[in-house]
């Protein structure tokens, strides 16, 4: 049994300054052959017997790929507990162990290299901070983002997973996003080699949908 079907990809991201950069991504993958589940297009599947981040979150486990795009903002939808809708998406990716791309705007990484140097390294550290309302680079958390995405906390050598790509302008993440998923067939062969077998995939995938059907 082989996939006959579109491969689905979640795109995962805050949206305010970043339309354009999204407009590009979703072009990119729908001409590329993919299904594209992007709340910024409307494309991603919504219920209204759940809350947006159930949805969220059911959209996470069903896609078969994952892009999370990790901005200088931290996005809305904030709940009790401190963390975004976005960096739900981002753990319950992780989490599932989802065949996943991340890219990393460069305000991110050179603010937790920056806080690093001044002894401020670690999630736990960083609580100690408030940071005053700027354009720049608003909630601190991005960085725990940055850090739950490349696997900070593993060996390096366990780090399986961890790769995030640094991004400046919308240019660079769009030639990552060209030279990762651009081959559409090489795409569905890793993900048939990601499951282990093309039987798997299917069943994974089916298992998948059947489990969160209302």
């Amino acid at each position: 049994m082989t996939l006959d079907r579109k491969l689905t990809i979640l795109v995962s991201s805050t949206v305010y300054e970043y339309e354009e950069l999204l407009n590009q991504v979703y072009d990119l993958l729908t001409l590329s052959g993919y299904e594209v589940w992007m709340s910024h297009k409307g494309t991603l599947p919504v219920f209204s017997s759940r809350t947006n981040l159930e949805n969220c979150l059911v959209a996470t486990e069903k896609c078969d790929l994952f892009l999370g795009i990790i901005t200088p903002r931290y996005g809305s939808g904030i709940g009790k507990d401190g963390l975004s809708i976005t960096h739900h998406e981002m753990r319950q990716a992780i989490s599932l162990k989802k065949p996943r791309w991340i890219l990393a705007h460069d305000h991110v990484i050179f603010a937790r290299t920056f806080l690093n140097n001044l002894g401020y390294e670690g999630e736990a550290a960083r609580k100690k901070l408030s940071l005053k309302k700027n354009q720049v680079f608003d909630n601190i958390r991005l960085i725990d983002m940055y850090e739950e995405a490349t696997i900070s906390k593993k060996p390096l050598g366990e780090r399986q997973g961890g790769w995030v790509h640094k991004f400046t302008t919308d240019p660079d993440a769009m030639l990552f996003a060209s030279a990762q998923f651009s081959r559409y067939q090489e795409v569905k062969a890793f993900l048939q080699e990601h499951f282990g077998d093309n039987a798997g995939v299917s069943r994974k995938i089916q298992d998948m949908r059947d489990g969160h059907e209302d």
